[in-house]
């Protein structure tokens, strides 16, 4: 892991393949995830070289920070994406849950403009029900048990994924985890779509039971340069439960072919 030192604080990144010859993706995790949510698109075989994946503040080896759930959590979020975009020239961001709503707020609030952006199992809201906003603030182990039902993070119940995901989510833990779940719920930029001209891709599982495909398709329709793709089989983490899927509509992104993903997909 490498890091970069900026606003009194040290984040964590991978980078992968730094002589690659394609744009340089960063990818940008969600709620209590680490930068090891996309193991699958910064190895050998993903859609893009050089790739970046970060720890946001307070996940994995990233420095923790001292801010209220909400906007200044976000912007905090931001700060950590832009510190390493620039250190590593990233030319394409690439957000999932949080992820996207960080994404969004660098694209609105900062200077940074890279060339495209990918909203994974995002919005341009992100409400999280009630019922889960107690449970992580009660009961953190049935909100960890809730989020990994089928049609929620998952699809479907293939241990390894499953396994892999709970692990970091209870490594992240408690604080950290509902903070991020409390940032998503006050954000919505529904009202600023208009003002985002960057090429910008929404994917999304079909089983999504979190950011479902509407979401996806009313940042399709509403932003003025957006396309929309469905992964088939895959939940709120399709880049974990259907990997070569959904590194094939990243990479047609990136490279500008049109390309559907094999409905044959499955994860290994």
């Amino acid at each position: 892991m490498e890091r970069v030192t900026h606003d009194g604080r040290e984040t964590a990144y991978r980078l992968t393949r730094p002589d690659g010859s394609g744009p340089t993706a960063l990818y940008v995790h969600g709620s209590g995830a680490t930068h090891r949510l996309w193991a699958r698109q910064y190895a050998p075989d993903g859609p893009t070289h050089p790739a970046v994946a970060l720890d946001l503040s307070g996940h994995g080896e990233s420095e923790d920070i001292d801010t209220e759930p909400g906007p200044e959590t976000l912007a905090a979020y931001a700060a950590d994406v832009v510190a390493v975009a620039r250190a590593t020239e990233a030319d394409i961001l690439v957000g999932n849950s949080l992820g996207g709503a960080v994404v969004f707020r660098v694209l609105l609030e900062s200077s940074f403009d890279p060339e495209a952006v990918v909203f994974a199992g995002s919005g341009a809201k992100l409400a999280v029900a009630e019922e889960l906003r107690t449970a992580l603030a009660e009961n953190f182990e049935g909100a960890v048990d809730t989020l990994h039902r089928p049609s929620m993070l998952f699809a479907g119940s293939d241990s390894a994924p499953l396994a892999k995901s709970r692990d970091t989510m209870q490594d992240v833990g408690k604080h950290v985890t509902r903070r991020d779940f409390l940032t998503c719920h006050s954000f919505d930029v529904r009202d600023r779509l208009t003002e985002i001209h960057v090429p910008a891709l929404a994917v999304v599982g079909d089983g999504d039971g979190l950011t479902p495909p509407a979401y996806h398709e009313y940042l399709a329709k509403n932003m003025p340069d957006c396309d929309q793709r469905t992964i088939e089989g895959a939940g709120h983490l399709a880049m974990l439960e259907r990997p070569s899927g959904f590194n094939d509509v990243l990479g047609a992104f990136f490279t500008g072919d049109d390309k559907e993903p094999q409905e044959s997909d499955s994860y290994n």
